[in-house]
C-alpha cells in the first residue's frame, strides 16, 4: 500500500517511514497540511497517517478538506491520527472531522503496524462490499440470458437519451428487430438451442454497434431494441443492415424457416430529426410499425422510416386573436391547441404535454401570472417552454417569472414567430 505520512517532526517522520517500509508498504511524506493537500491523489494513496498538531493547517482541517474531496467522487480511505493529546474531546473531534483511529505519541512500531493491518482488513471488506453492490446493480439492469440491458433499464436509459436529443437538437434513431420464425425454431430444435440462438444473435447485434452511447436491450422473448443517438436516416439504415448481415453470417441452421435455411432477423427503424412534438413511446411505436412492414415484405430485411410528427403548440388566449396570428404563420409545422382560461391551460398542458406554450399576458387579468407559476410547480409541465405576448414587456420582465421569452403585443408578432422557430426547429 501507499501510505501518506503527514508529520512536521523530522524524527517521527523518519521513524514511521522505517516502520512502514519494514511492513512492506511504501511511505509518501508530507511535512505539513498544505504539502499533504498538494501531494494527495486518491488514485495513488491507500491510507493516511496524519499528525494533529501542525503549524498552519492542522491535521483536523487537512482531514476535513480531504474528506470533502473524496466524498465528491464517492471514495473512502482510512485516516489514522497521531497526537500527543489523549483527552476525550480531542478524540471526539478527530472522529467528527473524518478520522478512523488514533495513535498517541510516542508512536510504537508494534501498535502502528497493528492499526495499519486492521485498516487493511477494513479496506478489503469495503472493496469486496463495493464489488458485490456493483454486481447486484448489474444483475438488476441486465437480462439474465443475454447480458444485454433488460426492459426496465432500457426504458430509463432511452428516456435519458431522448432528453439529451431534445436538449442538443439532435436526431435519434430507434431500431426494433425480431428473430424470424423463432417459434418454429424452438419447436424444431428445442428451448435449450433456442436460448443459445438468442445469445448468439444478441452478441451479433452488440458487435454491430460502434459507439459507447448506443443502447441495446432485449425487449421481449426474441425481440431486441436499439437506440442510436445523434443518428439520421442513412446512418440508421447502415447500422440496421450491418446487424441483419452479421446475424445471417452466424449461419445458425433453421430448417423449419419458410424464409431462409438459416436464422435471420427482420428490422424496423424510426428516425426523428427533431424530438419536438412527440414522445419516446411514439417513436418506439413507429419503429414497431416499420418492423411489421419488414415482416409483411418477406422478412430478413430492413425498413427505416423518417418519423416526422407535428409539433404541438398550446396557445392560452381568451380573445382568439393570438391563436389566429400564429396559425397563419406556422400551420404546416404544428398542431394547435387553444385554451381560453388559466384553468383550461393547466388541464390541456398536463394532459397533452405540448412542446411550447404561448400565453397572452393579459389573460383575464392576473390569471396569466398565476397560471405560469402553477405550470412551473407541476412536474408534468415544469420543463415546457413558455412565451408570453403582452403590451408592457418591461413589467413582465420585472416579475422574474420562469419564462423563455416575452414579446410586445402586435397583430403580426414577428419576434414571437422567430422565437418559436428557434425553439422548435
Amino acid at each position: 500500500m501507499n501510505i501518506l505520512i503527514v508529520e512536521d517532526s523530522a524524527t517521527l517522520r523518519h521513524a514511521m517511514c522505517q516502520y512502514i517500509r519494514n511492513a512492506g508498504h511504501n511511505p509518501i511524506v508530507a511535512n505539513n497540511g498544505e504539502e499533504a493537500l498538494q501531494l494527495f491523489d486518491a488514485s495513488r494513496v491507500d491510507m493516511i497517517v496524519m499528525d494533529v498538531e501542525m503549524p498552519g493547517l492542522d491535521g483536523f482541517e487537512t482531514t476535513r478538506l480531504i474528506r470533502e474531496w473524496l466524498e465528491k467522487d464517492d471514495l473512502w480511505l482510512p485516516i489514522i491520527f497521531v497526537t500527543g493529546k489523549n483527552e476525550e474531546d480531542d478524540l471526539r473531534k478527530g472522529i467528527d472531522v473524518g478520522g478512523d483511529d488514533y495513535l498517541i505519541k510516542p508512536v510504537s512500531e508494534t501498535i502502528l503496524l497493528a492499526k495499519i493491518r486492521a485498516m487493511e482488513r477494513i479496506i478489503t471488506m469495503r472493496n469486496e462490499l463495493k464489488r458485490l453492490n456493483q454486481s447486484l446493480i448489474e444483475l438488476s439492469e441486465r437480462d439474465s440470458l443475454t447480458r444485454l440491458f433488460n426492459r426496465r433499464t432500457f426504458d430509463e436509459r432511452a428516456e435519458n437519451a431522448w432528453k439529451q436529443a431534445a436538449r442538443n437538437h439532435e436526431a435519434l434513431a430507434i431500431l426494433i428487430m425480431d428473430i424470424d420464425h423463432f417459434k418454429l425454431y424452438n419447436d424444431c430444435y428445442g428451448h435449450v438451442a433456442g436460448d443459445e440462438c438468442i445469445v448468439k444473435v444478441a452478441d451479433a447485434i452488440t458487435q454491430s454497434l460502434g459507439r459507447p452511447g448506443d443502447i441495446v436491450a432485449r425487449y421481449g422473448g426474441e425481440e431486441f431494441i436499439v437506440v442510436l443517438t445523434n443518428t439520421r436516416e442513412d446512418g440508421a439504415y447502415h447500422v440496421a443492415e450491418r446487424i441483419r448481415q452479421n446475424v445471417a453470417a452466424l449461419n445458425i441452421r433453421h430448417r423449419a424457416s419458410p424464409t431462409s435455411t438459416h436464422i435471420t432477423v427482420s428490422i424496423g427503424g424510426a428516425v426523428i430529426n427533431h424530438t419536438a412534438g412527440t414522445h419516446l413511446r411514439d417513436q418506439i411505436h413507429a419503429a414497431d410499425k416499420a418492423l411489421y412492414a419488414s415482416k409483411q415484405a418477406g422478412r430478413n430485411r430492413v425498413t427505416v422510416k423518417l418519423f416526422s410528427p407535428k409539433v404541438r403548440i398550446l396557445v392560452a388566449d381568451d380573445t382568439g386573436r393570438l391563436a389566429r396570428s400564429i396559425d397563419s404563420k406556422l400551420k404546416q409545422y404544428f398542431a394547435l391547441l387553444q385554451a381560453r382560461s388559466g384553468q383550461e391551460t393547466l388541464s390541456l398542458a398536463s394532459r397533452n404535454r405540448p412542446d411550447v406554450i404561448v400565453m397572452n399576458g393579459n389573460l383575464k387579468g392576473d390569471d396569466a401570472v398565476d397560471t405560469i407559476k402553477r405550470l412551473r410547480e407541476d412536474s408534468n409541465t415544469a420543463q415546457i417552454p413558455i412565451l408570453t405576448v403582452c403590451q408592457d414587456v418591461n413589467y413582465w420582465q420585472s416579475l422574474e417569472l420562469e419564462i423563455d421569452g416575452c414579446f410586445a403585443d402586435a397583430e403580426s408578432p414577428v419576434e414571437l414567430i422567430d422565437k418559436l422557430n428557434r425553439l422548435l426547429f
